[in-house]
């Protein structure tokens, strides 16, 4: 069987570590990673994780430029499977909504929603604009699946690090990819 494709965008809203986590569980489960990480996403990694952008990228299978609008993953002849944009800022989010590709990222979104495959968006932010909720509510038209990174604290957890894990498994869920063997998901009604 093949390994599944998926992009990561990583933008420049605050939680870098739920795209690091992303990239790090979906290499455990055996998917194939394309990473697209915007300036301000590395910018984003370095203030708020102990690694280097080019560290996080070392995580990944493949890595493009956010102006690399040649990349495969610019075309919807290349086979992918699915898409997150881990965290999603609302630039981003606004770009996707609107059908304005202006980097890799959006365009790697947009080739997602047009080839009807899996998009999922990470929003951050707080509280919300009206802007961003009809945001929200156009790229899910659009076909995109909204999903903040919200904490299961049915989950009891004990660090940052837990809380970031359970909504990462929660994404590769929605990705059609099942965490690896022994991750230790944590489900509502488990324990």
């Amino acid at each position: 069987m093949m390994a599944k494709q998926i992009v990561i965008g990583i933008s420049g809203a605050s939680g870098a570590a739920y795209g690091i986590r992303l990239l790090e569980e979906l290499g455990r489960a055996g998917a194939e990673t394309h990473l697209v990480a915007s300036r301000w996403g590395e910018y984003t990694i370095g203030q708020e994780t102990e690694l280097s952008p080019e560290a996080v990228k070392a995580l990944a299978a493949h890595v493009y430029r956010p102006d690399d609008m040649a990349a495969p993953i610019s075309s919807g002849s290349f086979p992918l499977d699915a898409m997150a944009v881990v965290p999603c800022s609302m630039k981003t989010l606004a770009g996707i909504a609107s059908g304005f590709s202006e980097d890799l990222i959006m365009r790697a979104a947009d080739v997602c929603l047009k080839e009807r495959r899996p998009l999922i968006l990470a929003v951050r932010e707080t509280p919300l604009s009206k802007i961003h909720i009809e945001n929200m509510l156009r790229a899910t038209e659009a076909g995109a699946i909204c999903m903040p990174p919200v904490p299961a604290l049915y989950t009891r957890p004990e660090s940052i690090g837990e809380i970031v894990t359970q909504s990462v498994f929660r994404i590769m869920e929605k990705l059609g990819v099942a965490p690896a063997p022994g991750s230790g998901i944590k489900r509502w009604g488990s324990g």
